[in-house]
């Protein structure tokens, strides 16, 4: 999946206007303008698209950890410049506050199963011996889950 794309499907699930998406940046201490913003959430072709890279979407969701549980006291932690689906996963995660069950839970909403063991594995270090990689598949039915538990069961573009 592409940045730009979580941005989007983040953004729908939890009905963030552009106010609330710049605010959520500058939770993470970085200012964007509503223009980026817009530019951001695009479409690909459309030719004011631009791409959202890993150091942006990173800074986004260090910003959603700050909104939904609470800014940290002392220095913020850095934003990563490389992301992959596992470490979008756990931000997703810290920052909904949610268990290994509210998880599954969520990806049932988008029917898709896997047990407890195979969940633990996204989150594990990635030098340790369980440590499985996040497919696209697994992170695209979260996010679909996620906008069944926050706007209902609705059909969308992403519906196929």
């Amino acid at each position: 999946m592409d940045n730009n794309d979580i941005l989007r499907r983040i953004r729908y699930a939890f009905d963030f206007n552009d106010a609330k998406m710049i605010t959520i940046f500058g939770l993470a201490d970085h200012e964007v303008s509503r223009e980026q913003i817009s530019n951001w959430l695009k479409k690909d072709d459309d030719p004011e698209f631009q791409e959202c890279n890993d150091n942006q979407l990173a800074i986004f969701l260090n910003g959603l950890i700050n909104d939904r549980r609470g800014k940290k006291e002392g220095a913020q932690p850095e934003p990563e410049d490389q992301l992959n689906n596992n470490i979008i996963f756990r931000k997703l995660k810290i920052a909904l506050d949610l268990k290994a069950e509210d998880v599954l839970e969520i990806l049932e909403l988008s029917d898709m199963s896997i047990s407890k063991h195979e969940l633990s594995a996204f989150f594990r270090k990635s030098g340790h011996k369980h440590y499985r990689v996040c497919k696209d598949q697994i992170l695209r039915n979260f996010l679909h889950g996620l906008q069944d538990k926050y706007r209902g069961k609705t059909k969308t573009v992403w519906d196929k």
